[in-house]
């Protein structure tokens, strides 16, 4: 199926093939087997492009109403090219009582741009959620995988100082996962 939207074919590693096969080979129809496929697209490109719709339709066998209302319902997909690191800063009560509002001041303050912003080199964007688990450990933010607790407006500058180099220092939940393996 040819859309004028789509200039490039998909690309994705064979392993991310692979991974969409044995899922379509798990689910019972196309339209079950959407939302994790999805989710694969989404961990090797980092949004899902208009190919990646494209391909969804084709491979799946379902209608491109489908996955575009799956696409819009749910916040964690992203339709646009994410910024290089987005930073979600929790701003539910318990974290907002903890100071949330001011670690989001100054990560405003710091980058230049306001919630919902990203900065004009796609480097970083920042964005306010809601409730991202770890509501004793706050004020904190999600980087990816990554839960960076317990903020401070210095460790918030230590986090953009290493970001600027391209370097993702350990977060809080690291330890944690490390000693759960």
């Amino acid at each position: 199926m040819d859309h004028p939207e789509t200039a490039t074919p998909l690309e994705l590693s064979e392993q991310s093939r692979q991974r969409i096969a044995d899922i379509i080979d798990r689910y019972p129809t196309g339209q079950s087997a959407l939302m994790p496929c999805i989710w694969v697209i989404q961990e090797e490109i980092g949004w899902i492009p208009p190919a990646a719709i494209d391909h969804l339709v084709d491979t799946l066998g379902v209608t491109r109403a489908r996955v575009h209302e799956l696409l819009t319902f749910y916040t964690m997909f992203r339709t646009e090219k994410p910024a290089q690191y987005v930073l979600e800063v929790c701003q539910n009560i318990s974290c907002h009582v903890l100071g949330a509002r001011e670690i989001i001041a100054h990560l405003e303050k710091r980058l230049g741009i306001r919630i919902g912003e990203a900065t004009p080199d796609g480097k970083f964007a920042l964005h306010g959620v809601e409730c991202l688990g770890a509501c004793g450990h706050g004020p904190m933010l999600q980087l990816g995988k990554h839960f960076y607790e317990y903020l401070t407006p210095e460790k918030v500058d230590d986090l953009l100082e290493n970001l600027r180099k391209d370097v993702v220092p350990r977060a809080d939940t690291d330890r944690h996962l490390e000693e759960d393996a």
